[in-house]
């Protein structure tokens, strides 16, 4: 292998592993750059980062049932846990801080109105009313 690679030097470079992101990299991509649906995707893949923290409680608050005129938000909810729990803790908490966790709350506050956008105008009337309730929440009491 050593003299294929020798002679095709540039094919042996484009096979080779591409080193591993460090994990706040990884997190920071998850949170801030991919849709939602990819985010939950990758909660769910077996071989997703171990060295990321998964876990979520659903925002520690009661779920706002999935049907009718209510409205869940628990993907939005699993994200935000998931920044706040990696965050506060990788690269030494370094990035942790008031800006950053309002740039994670924007994005919670984001998913959750993503899911009002497909709603007829009463019920997004009453999905945005419970977005923001949601996101008051965590600007007052979470994270600090």
């Amino acid at each position: 292998m050593a003299v294929l690679c020798t002679l095709f030097a540039t094919a042996c470079l484009s096979v080779s592993a591409s080193p591993t992101p460090p994990a706040h990299v990884v997190a920071e991509s998850l949170v801030f750059k991919k849709p939602l649906k990819t985010f939950v995707a990758l909660a769910e893949d077996p071989k997703r980062d171990e060295r990321l923290n998964w876990t979520t409680d659903g925002c520690s608050a009661p779920i706002i049932g999935s049907s009718g005129r209510t409205f869940n938000f628990y993907d939005a909810c699993r994200r935000h846990d998931f920044a706040y729990r990696n965050f506060s803790r990788l690269n030494s908490g370094k990035l942790w801080n008031e800006s950053f966790r309002a740039r994670v709350d924007a994005v919670f506050k984001k998913d959750m109105s993503a899911d009002c956008v497909k709603r007829s105008a009463l019920d997004k009337r009453s999905c945005m009313a419970w977005v923001n309730i949601f996101y008051e929440a965590v600007r007052a009491y979470s994270g600090k």
